[in-house]
């Protein structure tokens, strides 16, 4: 009798299936009307353990014979079953916990409660606070694991009011020249920082621009310039900036960007001493017609993963097989070859920049051997498999990342990176892994082992660039390493952490959404990091809608070991998935959103939705269409390699889950006198 098994898939196909096999036919045994799981609790904490037992009833309510034949668990990120029916819980979320007894499912939902708050961590003031000044503080409570709960409370309190006060936002006024000691306090957890209290040297302030004109979405910086009784320069002084009117943000530093048009006024401070500025604001006016070229359908199957190069067009699926395309002439793509491997979903797909050689990755293998598969793509018509590496990486690859002779891969067993040499392309072997040292692992003594994916840890995807890997390592965040760069001397064999960004995604997201970091993708000193949030229960599978949501996160990279998020863009109608950032234009699949074209010129700060930074928006329904009329758009891409005038022409190509690849181009700009960056090509052949 083989071991009854619990298939979880996680992330962009996200869903729980329960399958029992066996090698014999026995007498099928009485089905339960209902399944009782007890105990019936409610509410746990994350960290806690509960013993689940099961018992199949009758119409009557009668115990009848029969015994759990598996235990499952969902989102497998919250929350981890055994065989026995111990649960262990991660994360904070609904968990649906279920067995299946003579055939009969039964489920138990229970809602996970976050950590307390450990500690608070106070942002430390770049300047003092001058007598009669005012400097406002910032704190982010945080569990024992380091997610932030910023939907708690804090009190401030200051341990010398008669040098400084502070109110309940955490505002502190100078009273009198000395230090003083702000406290914050969140429930048992308490921060303080100390604060300058000094007399203000400043006796004139002026603001530079005086006066000035900008876009929504231009980041203009004010600098305050202060003289003291004498007339000479006063060196840091402590500036407080304020604005006029809703629609805007002015920031610590002086920064300023709006995200609607307007007449704003900019006011700059120091105790009793003030000056304005005025900024006019303008619509950014970059929207551009968008027009289909051609459309390959998909109407009894499902896509996945896209990658363009050259005149081809490599489409994985949801399925066993691989498409490719010929996309030479953008108006008629021609299929020229169907590769078919053994597994249920392709996910990723991508090649060499001489494309000559091709990985996809597999999951859901008959054989349960999933791992990679390297292709000869040098004949694109004529794909042959070269050889498969499975050793490691037997429980199934999520995504894979092609650099020189190595491949970085996602192991959906362990939650671990694998890097694989294929410079033998017929023999290729592991040459190292990392683990994300997990949340858990540190603070919490009893925590289970980081080195399971069932039990927390899961490695979503990545990019490598310049020697860097970034890793969407999903509730862990974002993880920086050095695999080559130098920087902490690291290498593919020898990977080095380098930096670490959090976000709580329950508190983002709430209860009862499968929440993570997805994907990222560098440019410049921007990270753009997306998160992907679908129900905590769905089939992909089906004909039915599935709702999404998500925020794509924009990061500075300057400092890569203390990373900083500056922007987000989160369109209300859909969720982020993949994107791909080329010559200041941000191409993105945003599922129901469809696809998505973002100006990503300039310094990025604040709502990029808002701004009216979106170039061009494609609806990818089709009535024809796995799921008629609804968008799931996987990801969006120009051709960045190996291109002829794809790029200078504005072509780019959407993957739909529902409907196939889309090939659209940009158009006329929609406002009379709108700019719009011009892509440009390199001396040595490559867009950028």
């Amino acid at each position: 009798m083989r071991k009854p098994r619990i298939l979880i898939v996680v992330s962009g196909l996200l869903a729980v299936s329960c399958c029992v096999w066996s090698q014999e036919a026995k007498p099928k045994a009485e089905e339960p009307a209902s399944v009782e799981i007890m105990p019936q609790v409610t509410d746990v904490h994350v960290g806690d353990k509960i013993k689940l037992t099961a018992a199949g009833k009758d119409a009557a309510g009668k115990q009848i014979e029969g015994k759990p034949a598996a235990w499952f668990a969902a989102p497998g990120d919250v929350a981890f079953v055994d065989d026995a029916g111990t649960v262990t819980f991660f994360a904070p979320g609904r968990a649906t916990l279920g067995t299946v007894i003579n055939g009969k499912p039964g489920y138990l939902r229970i809602n996970v409660l976050p950590m307390d708050v450990a500690r608070i961590e106070i942002e430390q003031p770049g300047r003092p606070v001058v007598v009669g000044g005012v400097l406002k503080l910032s704190a982010t409570p945080r569990t024992e694991r380091g997610d932030p709960r910023e939907e708690k409370a804090v009190e401030w309190s200051s341990a010398n009011p008669s040098l400084a006060t502070v109110d309940g936002a955490g505002v502190v006024s100078g009273i009198a020249p000395g230090s003083v000691k702000i406290q914050a306090k969140s429930g048992a957890a308490v921060g303080s920082v100390t604060i300058k209290i000094t007399t203000d040297p400043v006796q004139k302030l002026a603001i530079a621009p005086k006066s000035t004109k900008a876009r929504t979405g231009d980041v203009i910086h004010f600098t305050a310039s202060a003289r003291d009784s004498k007339g000479g320069p006063v060196k840091n002084p402590s500036i407080v900036w304020s604005l006029s009117g809703s629609g805007a943000t002015i920031y610590p530093d002086g920064g300023f960007v709006a995200e609607e048009p307007g007449t704003y006024l900019i006011g700059a401070s120091s105790g009793q001493h003030q000056a304005t500025a005025s900024i006019v604001v303008t619509p950014r006016n970059v929207e551009r017609e968008i027009e289909v070229v051609s459309h390959v359908l998909f109407s009894n199957e499902q896509a996945s993963e896209e990658w363009i190069i050259g005149s081809h067009a490599y489409l994985g699926t949801i399925s066993d097989h691989l498409n490719v395309y010929d996309i030479a002439d953008p108006a008629n793509p021609k299929m020229l070859d169907s590769l078919k491997v053994d597994a249920r979903l392709i996910n990723d797909v991508s090649t060499t920049p001489d494309e000559r050689i091709g990985v996809i990755t597999r999951e859901g293998a008959s054989n349960r051997k999933n791992g990679i598969v390297f292709l000869d793509t040098s004949d694109a018509a004529h794909l042959k498999v070269i050889s498969e590496y499975t050793a490691t990486v037997t429980g199934g690859v999520h995504s894979a990342f092609v650099d020189g002779h190595y491949v970085y891969v996602t192991d959906d067993a362990t939650g671990s990176l694998r890097v694989i040499d294929f410079q033998d392309v017929k023999n290729p072997k592991e040459v190292a892994r990392y683990e994300v040292a997990h949340k858990a692992e540190a603070d919490q003594p009893n925590a289970p082992a980081p080195s399971e994916f069932s039990k927390g840890l899961y490695l979503h995807d990545l990019q490598v660039k310049d020697g860097l890997a970034y890793l969407a390592y999903w509730r862990d965040g974002l993880v920086i390493l050095d695999v080559g760069n130098g920087m902490k001397g690291g290498s593919p064999e020898h990977p080095q952490e380098v930096g670490r960004f959090f976000w709580n995604h329950h508190e983002l997201y709430g209860d009862g959404w499968i929440a993570g970091t997805h994907s990222t993708f560098r440019y410049k000193n921007y990270l753009f990091v997306g998160d992907e949030v679908l129900p905590d229960l769905f089939n992909i599978g089906s004909r039915e809608r599935i709702p999404t949501r998500a925020i794509l996160h924009v990061l500075d990279v300057t400092d890569l070991q203390h990373p900083r998020e500056v922007a987000q863009y989160q369109v209300p109608e859909g969720g982020s998935h993949n994107f791909w950032v080329a010559n200041d234009i941000l191409y993105e699949g945003y599922y129901n959103g469809g696809g998505r074209v973002l100006d990503v010129s300039g310094e990025l700060r604040g709502d990029l939705y808002r701004q009216g930074r979106e170039i061009a928006r494609l609806w990818t329904g089709d009535p024809k269409g796995f799921r008629p009329n609804l968008p799931m758009t996987w990801g969006g891409q120009p051709c960045s390699i190996k291109c002829s005038s794809d790029l200078l022409n504005g072509l780019i190509y959407f993957n739909d889950i529902n409907s196939g690849l889309w090939i659209a181009k940009l158009g006329k700009p929609k406002y009379r006198g709108s700019t719009f960056a011009t892509p440009t090509r390199e001396s040595n052949g490559v867009i950028h």
